[in-house]
């Protein structure tokens, strides 16, 4: 039981730290490379959140069909970061 607190805790965690980190960027986006490196750090912890819900599946937590849409879910965040990040002038005020 402690085991799927402590999981169900750190999928809490990095999933909130990706909205908290992209809020942190739209404020810095005067300043490219502070903006940017926000970007960056919430597509880090996205990624983070989906080997968090991997190890969920494996543990029988989560069903793969839950897993799977979790993780496609979080394809398309990591992939609208990546836009932002590899084109941040359109973003940058």
């Amino acid at each position: 039981m402690e085991e799927r607190y402590s999981l169900t805790d750190q999928i809490r965690r990095s999933s909130r730290s990706v909205a908290a980190n992209l809020a942190e960027a739209y404020r810095k986006r005067r300043y490219p490379k502070a903006f940017v490196s926000k970007l960056s750090d919430a597509e880090g912890e996205a990624a983070e959140t989906q080997v968090w819900l991997q190890f969920a599946r494996s543990f029988g937590y989560l069903s793969q069909d839950e897993e799977q849409h979790l993780s496609s879910l979080y394809d398309q965040i990591i992939g609208k970061i990546v836009t932002m990040i590899n084109a941040p002038e359109k973003w940058s005020l």
